[in-house]
């Protein structure tokens, strides 16, 4: 691990980093700058470009550590900046962006080269523009859009980086409110989950048929209630440590992990809790996070789990963090968790689907549909 000291969006950062980190990924998953696109990453389509110290660079082929001490600037860092609310509003005018995909990336190299080079021919503007590439507007609207904001001005000696004074920063950033992004209206800055600490949090009840004494006996037993989460299993168990896998598969995405955990146990409040990390060696997704739970009385033979789990998701599966399918999903594991630690207390035999894969057709297909019957 490297420990990076920069400045991001004028917010002092400082963060141990894997030296294979890059900072497209550093920026979208760490700091929730999710405006920095990911397209191609080989440095080939300009999605990603962000500004480090005053000059454009493609943030999916830069290792975070060569930017210690380092300016870095994404799209959400131009809220302020004269020459991008220009780009912003040419763009819009001219009809520069369909999709919206490539546009982070490619107002912030418009902006490099109205400050750069000032007033020059199309010609020239095309070449500038060609290390940014569009599958949707034919690029006419864009060159027009640059023409614009360009006309009549002068290059400026430097590429200054956005006009936007420094801050202390204490963790990462929080969610921006949600802006959506037509044909008509350039974003100020992209949507993101709502995040704690980096991650995602939720709180959930778990509602068991069986008495608090009789579920605190299962879960205080990590062999037998690690076979009710759908997934998962106990490679090896030392104490308050275990290793461990956990199976997801989500769409086109089926994952792996593989890691370490720590448990700790308080039998006289019927609590415990958990933290661990893993990584996806296939798809090179990472995981990590805690969870706590506590066992309530509700009823004569009835008890809640109440549950706290934060996360934080690296790699493809982190797309996953963006909507609210995750918090579906895991309230919906809640509830198959739940029957199957009611099965465990029962002694009736684990189902099939217990240790399967986390996710699946059936699933998803669940969730969608109450999510359509809850729109009628």
């Amino acid at each position: 691990m490297t420990m990076v000291m920069m400045t991001v969006n004028g917010n002092a950062v400082n963060a141990n980093v894997d030296a294979r980190t890059l900072l497209a990924d550093f920026l979208r998953q760490e700091l929730q700058f999710t405006g920095t696109h990911l397209g191609c990453e080989q440095g080939v389509c300009g999605a990603c470009t962000v500004v480090v110290d005053g000059k454009v660079q493609r943030s999916c082929i830069t290792f975070v550590a060569d930017c210690e001490g380092a300016q870095v600037t994404t799209i959400e860092g131009f809220d302020d900046d004269p020459t991008m609310s220009e780009l912003r509003e040419a763009f819009s005018e001219c009809h520069a962006l369909q999709c919206g995909f490539c546009t982070p990336g490619m107002l912030t190299t418009a902006r490099d080269i109205v400050l750069r080079l000032g007033d020059i021919p199309e010609p020239q503007i095309r070449e500038e523009l060609s290390g940014n590439l569009c599958r949707c507007t034919g690029y006419v609207g864009i060159v027009a859009a640059v023409r614009k904001v360009a006309a009549g001005k002068s290059p400026v000696a430097v590429n200054r980086p956005a006009t936007i004074s420094a801050q202390p920063f204490d963790g990462p950033r929080p969610a921006p409110a949600s802006t959506q992004a037509t044909s008509q209206a350039i974003p100020r800055a992209l949507p993101t989950a709502a995040s704690t600490g980096g991650g995602t949090s939720i709180d959930e009840q778990v509602k068991v048929a069986a008495s608090p004494e009789q579920i605190w006996a299962v879960l205080s037993d990590l062999r037998r209630v690690v076979p009710c989460v759908p997934g998962a299993e106990i490679t090896t168990l030392a104490g308050d440590d275990l290793t461990g896998k956990i199976r997801i598969a989500l769409g086109p995405i089926k994952v792996a992990f593989s890691g370490q955990a720590k448990v700790g146990m308080d039998a006289d409040n019927r609590e415990g809790w958990m933290s661990g990390r893993g990584r996806d060696a296939g798809q090179g997704s990472s995981a990590e996070g805690t969870a706590r739970w506590k066992v309530l009385a509700d009823g004569a033979n009835a008890s809640v789990i109440a549950v706290t789990l934060s996360w934080k998701l690296g790699g493809p599966l982190a797309q996953f963090n963006r909507s609210g399918l995750v918090q579906d999903i895991v309230r919906r594991l809640a509830a198959t968790f739940a029957a199957n630690l009611e099965a465990a207390i029962s002694g009736v035999p684990q189902p099939a689907q217990a240790g399967a894969a986390l996710g699946g057709l059936r699933l998803i297909w669940s969730i969608v549909k109450a999510r359509l019957m809850s729109w009628r």
